[in-house]
Order: C-alpha cells, then structure tokens, then sequence
C-alpha cells in the first residue's frame, strides 16, 4: 500500500487545524456563556451547568481526538493524525480545566 507523500500531509493537517480551532473556540464560548449564566442566576454560587457543558465538549473534542486522530493514523496518515491527536486532546483538557474551575 502506497503511503501519502508529505506534501498532501501537510495540507490535510492544516485544513483539519483549523476545523479543529473553530470546534475548540466554539466549545470554550460555550463553557464561558454556561457559567455567565450560571453565575447570574445563582448569584455566583457554583457554576453546575457550567461543569456539564464542559463534560459534554470534552467528551466530544476528545471523541473526536480518538477516532480522527486514530483513523488517519491508521490509513497511514501520520501527520493529519497526530495534528488531530495533539489539538484536539488539548482542546478536550482546556475546556476540561474551565469547568473544574
């Protein structure tokens, strides 16, 4: 099986990057805009739907991670695959950190 040259690597690793960008500022506006609300309501007592958002774009940032990441690495994507893997699995554990804290 012929592996991908380089060249198409990088290209598919940077238009996924910044798919991957916009999933992570959407998932941290969301978490943000989930404890506004939170801290509005309760008068700034703990932020609970904050925390559940969290979880929600956590599990999906690192679902994604998993199965993009895994699924080029397996089709001999080396590049794209690790992109994914790295952004996406520190996108999962910042938007993780903004709902523990």
């Amino acid at each position: 099986m012929d592996k991908p040259s380089t060249g198409p690597q990088i290209g598919v690793g940077v238009a996924l990057l910044l798919v991957d960008l916009v999933l992570i500022a959407g998932s941290v506006y969301c978490v943000g805009v989930a404890g506004w609300a939170d801290g509005y309501e309760s008068g700034g007592s703990a932020a609970s739907g904050a925390s559940q958002t969290a979880a929600q774009a956590m599990w999906l940032l690192g679902g994604g991670a998993v199965l993009t990441g895994g699924g080029l690495l397996a089709l001999g994507w080396r590049i794209p695959g690790i992109i994914q893997l790295v952004v996406l699995g520190a996108g999962a554990a910042l938007v993780s950190a903004m709902g523990a804290g």
